[in-house]
């Protein structure tokens, strides 16, 4: 049995299932009848089930939220995890997001990277299976996703309607060697309201854009007369240089800079909302306002663990919680936050957010929405882990190891998954951006890394 001799073999056909997977613009549409995300998604559906029968597998559509194919017999199952959904193309394109142009080395467009390329090697590696005619204890079900990008709402719905879960398994929609650890995230909104008066008073405060953002930018309009505008840019103008006072002609105008991040890692930003309540947490604001501006700027800053807060929540596998405002918004009588937190893979959301939800609650903050996905965590020492590791180590020249991550992937959204590629170490990350593409002979490889590891844990 040469797993790797029947991938090659289908090299051309595998590159021609992508470019036609590519050609179908599978972004969230509005739901049609019997077509919970569009006609986009269905349609790419559609397409991989037909290749699949093809192949001979057996296959499933699951009223169009997803859909699986299957090989084998047994009273287990090992399944892959990949979708067909895309993220919109965006601007700054220099060929055609939708047309699978292939060169000899490369297939381009969008979803080549993410998903559509890793789940036509994963679908090939299972026709390689098929083909070498090795025997297997354990089926092997692909299964065809089509709301990863945007919630997750696919497998939710096959979980909902009984859907099989698998003994191990794995994504292919994160990166080499295997994550055994995602964090756990929370996104949560605060709202204050508040009475001003004075002859300061705050008429707009604004900044960031979304709760996974570190934001690079955040600006306060401060109504206040001529002369109270000028002993505040004296008093505390030059405190920060990189927050800017401008007198404007109905009071100031403040302005901070920061610098853009990922909230998975929000030590390599700078938080422009953290740098502007600092500047204002000393100013003349009325007794509520300025508690409320104080409370912010003193328990969260600038800080990127939660430290002040009480929640720096550490373990040796994924390190600290990670804690960012992603947005701030305020008028001249309420004021909102929202934050983005993310605690290690070993602890809980009963270790972080009652003491959180607890001092906002004192600061007069009223929690208003939150969404919570568990951290996910597998022992490296767990079978099918360190299967994945070997079939790795193996394969390529990398070091085979687990490593735990802040951000989440497709894992989560199914039990005894973890991410497994298709992204190499010091490979360029391309997936959401424009002009995504991906090499055929990537493309390739991970498609026999895929074959020999379904293999192992099938037998």
């Amino acid at each position: 049995m040469d797993l790797a001799k029947l991938v090659d073999s289908n090299r051309e056909a595998m590159v021609k299932t992508l470019q036609e997977a590519v050609r179908i613009k599978s972004v969230q549409e509005p739901a049609v009848p019997g077509k919970p995300f569009g006609e986009g998604p269905a349609r790419c559906l559609a397409y991989m089930l037909e290749e699949a029968e093809k192949m001979g597998f057996r296959t499933q559509n699951v009223d169009n939220y997803m859909g699986w194919c299957e090989y084998g017999e047994g009273p287990e199952m090992v399944a892959v995890l990949g979708h067909l959904d895309v993220v919109p193309e965006g601007d700054g394109w220099t060929r055609d997001p939708y047309s699978g142009e292939a060169d000899g080395e490369n297939v381009y467009g969008r979803g080549t990277m993410d998903d559509k390329g890793p789940t036509t090697a994963a679908l090939y590696a299972l026709k390689a299976l098929k083909d070498s005619g090795v025997p297997l204890k354990r089926r092997i079900r692909i299964l065809f996703g089509t709301n990863e990008e945007t919630g997750s709402q696919d497998m939710k719905h096959y979980l909902e309607k009984g859907g099989e879960i698998p003994v191990c398994g794995f994504t292919p929609d994160g990166e080499y060697p295997v994550i055994n650890g995602e964090k756990g995230i929370i996104n949560v909104t605060f709202e204050r309201e508040y009475t001003q008066e004075g002859g300061l008073v705050l008429k707009e405060i604004k900044g960031g854009s979304a709760f996974n953002v570190v934001p690079a930018l955040a600006s306060a309009t401060l109504l206040c007369a001529p002369a109270e505008a000028t002993r505040i840019l004296e008093q505390y103008g030059e405190k920060d240089p990189k927050v800017r006072w401008e007198v404007i002609p109905e009071g100031l105008k403040v302005t901070a800079e920061g610098v853009q991040a990922h909230a998975a890692s929000p030590e390599k930003g700078e938080n422009a909302i953290g740098r502007l309540l600092a500047a204002l947490g000393d100013l003349p604001f009325a007794a509520d306002l300025h508690q409320a501006l104080a409370f912010l700027g003193q328990k969260i800053g600038t800080e990127v663990h939660g430290e002040s807060l009480g929640i720096c929540l550490e373990d040796p596998d994924s390190g600290k919680l990670s804690f960012n405002m992603g947005v701030i918004a305020g008028d001249e009588g309420k004021l909102t936050l929202k934050i983005n937190y993310r605690y290690p893979v070993t602890k809980s959301y009963e270790d972080c957010a009652p003491r959180l939800d607890a001092q906002f609650g004192e600061a007069g903050f009223r929690k208003v929405s939150e969404a919570h996905k568990k951290a996910l965590y597998v022992d490296p020492k767990t079978d099918y882990i360190q299967t994945l590791l070997q079939v790795y180590g193996e394969l390529t020249e990398f070091e085979p190891k687990t490593i735990c991550i802040g951000g989440g992937t497709y894992a989560k959204s199914i039990p005894n998954i973890v991410a497994f590629g298709p992204i190499f170490p010091g490979d360029a990350v391309r997936e959401h951006l424009p002009n995504e593409y991906w090499e055929i002979d990537k493309l390739v490889l991970n498609a026999k890394i895929y074959a020999e590891a379904l293999y192992r844990l099938a037998k």
